[in-house]
């Protein structure tokens, strides 16, 4: 079994990524601020919007955490988007019932929206970055290759098949209520799962020798858990993201380059 070890990867663009903000602080004033919006519990969000407070103090990158009622979570956006000191606007999902993604969403300037939730062309959605990175990070080559989605949110399995489609590979995007998921999963050469449904994909799924991503995140009993069965992590045939440390790290880093991204964009040619 080969492990795709997000965490391990993460760990060197932290280290590129600490060295282009000290630059920004240093040589134009500009500190990078990134505002994470959370509406309403729930144990999924806590973990990330941890993962990227303590990651953002590591790089120095000033992450503020603005938890409103349901009713305000429209102005908190509206506020932080139009604040010329914040850089990037993370909308934290999923939302409560009642509350409109679509219409929360486009009140995030696109170029101060870092996790691409409104499908701009402004930056790539840090998911879909994630695991493009982690793949050619341990020379997992997609070209030529069938390549199964397996989820369509707008967080990763759209993105992802967006990124892909566009530069010419072979993607099919599937959901947890396709009839035949098994037999058109056995055909793929890479599968890539996001839907949340714990112990989606199973070994019998899988032809031998090929690559799962799991990038599904459910909660069972306040655990993380992700898509792929037990039995598929009892195999040693296949390529494969650890049950901790695969997508989730990357995608972290890829949101701060984003971030990183939108602030330099803010320095004025002449001191560029």
């Amino acid at each position: 079994m080969k492990i795709l070890n997000g965490a391990e990867l993460a760990s060197f663009i932290q280290e590129r990524q600490a060295k282009q903000i000290r630059g920004l602080r240093q040589a134009h004033g500009v500190f990078p601020k990134l505002v994470i919006i959370v509406a309403g519990q729930n144990p999924v969000i806590d973990t990330f919007v941890r993962l990227k407070e303590a990651y953002g103090a590591d790089i120095l990158v000033d992450v503020e955490v603005v938890r409103p009622a349901d009713a305000d979570v429209a102005t908190a956006i509206m506020e932080a988007s139009a604040d010329p000191l914040v850089h990037g606007v993370v909308l934290q999902l999923p939302v409560p019932e009642g509350l409109d993604v679509d219409a929360l969403v486009a009140k995030i300037s696109p170029e101060k929206d870092v996790d691409n939730l409104g499908g701009g062309e402004v930056h790539v959605s840090a998911t879909a970055m994630a695991i493009d990175w982690l793949l050619a990070g341990y020379n997992v080559d997609i070209k030529g290759k069938t390549i199964a989605i397996v989820g369509n949110g707008r967080l990763v399995g759209a993105p992802l098949a967006k990124l892909w489609q566009t530069a010419g590979h072979a993607v099919s995007v599937y959901d947890d209520t396709e009839k035949d998921l098994a037999g058109q999963l056995r055909k793929a050469d890479i599968i890539v799962s996001a839907t949340g449904v714990p112990g989606l994909v199973t070994s019998d799924m899988i032809a031998p020798g090929k690559a799962v991503v799991d990038a599904g995140t459910a909660s069972e009993g306040g655990v993380i858990v992700g898509d792929v069965a037990a039995d598929v992590r009892e195999r040693t045939d296949l390529t494969i993201t650890p049950i901790k440390g695969g997508v989730g790290p990357l995608t972290v880093a890829a949101l701060f380059d984003n971030v990183i991204a939108a602030a330099r964009s803010t320095v004025p040619k002449s001191e560029s």
